[in-house]
């Protein structure tokens, strides 16, 4: 219980999933960044269809695979970071890597390589910022 004095001053951690979510760098963190998205979505925006819902999981899995395969190294961490508007939301991942990710080239040899294009199909919009230490890839899915 709180001093009397304190009770009233805003202090409170706010309810529901935080915004972000720190994950270590391995490929187990896909699946609770999946996990994540759907209990996030669940408590801010619960109106949301569940095909919305899959999309957003479906985007956070391709962005957070290519964050831990491409973006790490042993002992590094990704952020998940979630943003939700009246017309989107925002997914971003950011890990501690400038190496930007790019499009590859359509094979029958390969099981890789076509995380971008579902990126691309799925979001309204999709980029990469540089940050102080790494980059945020980021993809914005209409509501």
């Amino acid at each position: 219980m709180l001093p009397k004095r304190y009770e009233n001053v805003g202090c409170r951690p706010p309810a529901g999933p935080p915004p972000q979510l720190l994950l270590v760098g391995a490929p187990e963190s896909v699946r609770a960044a999946r996990a994540y998205v759907r209990e996030f979505v669940a408590f801010h925006v619960p109106d949301t269809g569940e095909r919305h819902v899959d999309d957003l999981q479906l985007v956070v899995s391709e962005l957070v695979t290519n964050a831990v395969r491409y973006g790490t190294e042993p002992g590094d961490s990704v952020l998940v970071v979630l943003a939700v508007t009246d017309a989107c939301v925002r997914v971003e991942v950011r890990d501690p890597v400038r190496r930007r990710p790019r499009f590859r080239a359509a094979s029958q040899e390969r099981d890789r390589g076509r995380g971008l294009i579902i990126v691309e199909a799925l979001a309204e919009c999709w980029g990469v910022a540089d940050r102080p230490f790494g980059k945020a890839v980021w993809a914005e899915v209409a509501r």
